[in-house]
This record gives structure tokens, sequence and C-alpha cells, in this order.
């Protein structure tokens, strides 16, 4: 597992995601913020075990 700090796109907070390094190539995710319950779709790429980038974004509206 790899651990990431990102900033929620709907209530703006820090939060930690885990990724699972255990997967092959790019991979995609919805993790739920951990302040506001909201889902956020992560992108990831895995390499040798190693994640070597990430993108996220939201999947509903964001009505803040």
């Amino acid at each position: 597992m790899h651990e990431i700090h990102i900033q929620c796109p709907y209530c703006l907070q820090a939060v930690t995601i885990l990724l699972d390094t255990g997967v092959y190539e790019n991979t995609t995710v919805v993790e739920d913020c951990e302040v506001c319950c909201r889902p956020i779709e992560v992108s990831y790429d895995v390499y040798a075990g190693e994640v070597t980038s990430y993108s996220y974004e939201s999947i509903e509206g964001n009505e803040f």
C-alpha cells in the first residue's frame, strides 16, 4: 500500500488515501473523502510495486 495526501475537490480538506501497489499498470479507484464522505476518483500508475503517478477528481458536481 502507498499513502497519498490530497485535497478533497468538494470540501477542500486534506485527506489521506491508501493506494494498492499490488496492481499492475494503470488503475482507477473510487474513495470517499474522510471529511465530507463524497466520492473521489483516483487514477494511478504502478511500476515494480511503486506508484509512479496519480491524479484525482470529483465524480459528482461540486455544489459548494
